[in-house]
């Protein structure tokens, strides 16, 4: 995979080393233990898919702002939900919430073939921009919730961000037997889950409390008292 070469290139080396101690103590120390999740997170360049003006604040374990109300979430969350993806390297991916394209290029190396979905004009130019020559990544627009069902069924959707409700209309995207990776959003509190597709039906299991950007257009139905 060919990434985009980082813009300022004298700078190279100090994103280098803030990558390094990214896997040191925000990875390693958090569960983040699949080493090929981890060997991709201390080779991709996570500056080159954030907005120039939030390249600085790469590596830091905090939500990045993005515009428009979308924030990208801290390495960890990404670092947490491809961990308990238990990604195979014939895998076939929906990734929603592509936003700059970190998480696309981080799974692009990982498995068979990716379709990213994003909904927002400016995050998308960022995508292509950084994604350019990662031939297994197949960039598309259109509203998140919707998921993309031209090219399902997917073995895995990872959805980059935490939703109240997951639409039906994306678990039918799923194979049978496929994963589902997400932040989940109860009652203002979001944590990360992961869940599996049978013929029973779907379901999701939390397993960590964390900080985790919420997607537009996952809401639930709000009931009206009277």
């Amino acid at each position: 995979m060919a990434l985009m070469v980082d813009p300022a290139p004298l700078e190279a080396p100090r994103f280098e080393a803030m990558r390094h101690a990214m896997v040191a103590s925000q990875l390693r120390t958090n569960a983040v233990n699949d080493p090929r999740v981890v060997t991709a997170m201390s080779r991709v360049p996570r500056e080159a898919f954030l907005p120039t003006d939030q390249r600085a604040m790469a590596y830091r374990d905090t939500l990045l702002p993005l515009g428009n109300g979308r924030r990208h979430d801290s390495p960890l969350v990404i670092g947490r939900l491809l961990t308990e993806a238990e990604l195979q390297p014939t895998d076939h991916v929906l990734l929603i919430g592509a936003a700059g394209g970190y998480a696309a290029a981080l799974l692009s190396g990982l498995v068979a073939s990716v379709v990213a979905l994003e909904e927002e004009p400016s995050l998308l130019a960022i995508a292509r921009g950084g994604l350019a020559g990662a031939a297994n990544v197949e960039l598309v627009q259109g509203p998140l919730n919707a998921g993309w069902a031209a090219r399902g069924p997917y073995d895995l959707v990872v959805i980059d961000g935490a939703v109240e409700e997951l639409p039906q209309v994306i678990l039918d995207q799923v194979k049978i037997g496929g994963r589902v990776v997400s932040g989940v959003l109860d009652r203002g509190v979001s944590r990360l889950a992961v869940g599996r597709r049978t013929e029973g039906g779907f379901g999701l299991v939390d397993f960590l409390d964390i900080e985790v950007a919420t997607l537009p257009g996952f809401e639930k139905p709000r009931k009206f008292t009277f």
